[in-house]
């Protein structure tokens, strides 16, 4: 893996399971921000309010880099701090887990508890698939359309992802790696004879 390199999930995922009456479902996604986790884990808890807890946890590549869980509600060290741990001994970043339980009637005890969501992380992630990631950044691109086609065609060329919208001019939306970008910018800038503006 290269320096910047880090590992991270493929997808949204989910896995559930049963313990003792008690149903666990692990909710795994991909994040860039700290605030994509967070909604991440306000949308699961809307989707799922009717469950006893859902509980939280996420690592981000931020600066500095954030590390967050909660219990929900669940005996302390029981649920929030497992969920990360599996997490970090995975060593995955940029990911955001919630795990729902609706309770069955048996107190799992904090050991049972520990297991069960430190389970439904594992099951999600392995259901998710990791991979590996380089740090990227978006590069916004906007040109007349006389330079659309030369534009589309520099970025289909650097496989970054990219999505364009046509207005009154084209703007490109690029997620390109750190470590590419200004290269890519460089290129742009030369195939449009500096016409592009790039920010």
């Amino acid at each position: 893996m290269s320096d910047d390199a880090y590992l991270t999930v493929a997808e949204r995922a989910s896995a559930a399971f049963e313990v003792l009456g008690s149903e666990f479902i692990g909710h795994i996604a991909p994040v860039e921000t700290t605030g994509q986790a967070e909604e991440f884990v306000a949308a699961i808890g809307t989707e799922y309010d009717d469950a006893t807890h859902n509980v939280p946890a996420y690592r981000v590549r931020a600066d500095p880099f954030r590390e967050w869980s909660s219990d929900d509600g669940e005996p302390a060290g029981s649920a929030g701090k497992p969920a990360l741990n599996v997490l970090q001994q995975e060593a995955v970043e940029n990911v955001a887990v919630v795990v729902t339980r609706y309770y069955g009637g048996t107190n799992l005890g904090v050991g049972g508890l520990a297991r069960a969501y430190s389970r439904a992380v594992k099951e999600a992630l392995d259901e998710a698939g990791v991979v590996e990631e380089r740090p990227h950044e978006r590069v916004s691109v906007t040109v007349e359309y006389d330079d659309s086609g030369t534009v589309r065609s520099v970025l289909d060329s650097a496989s970054v992802e990219f999505e364009a919208d046509y207005g009154e001019r084209v703007a490109f939306d690029v997620r390109v790696p750190v470590e590419d970008a200004a290269g890519l910018r460089d290129r742009l800038r030369s195939a449009t004879s500096g016409r592009a503006h790039i920010e």
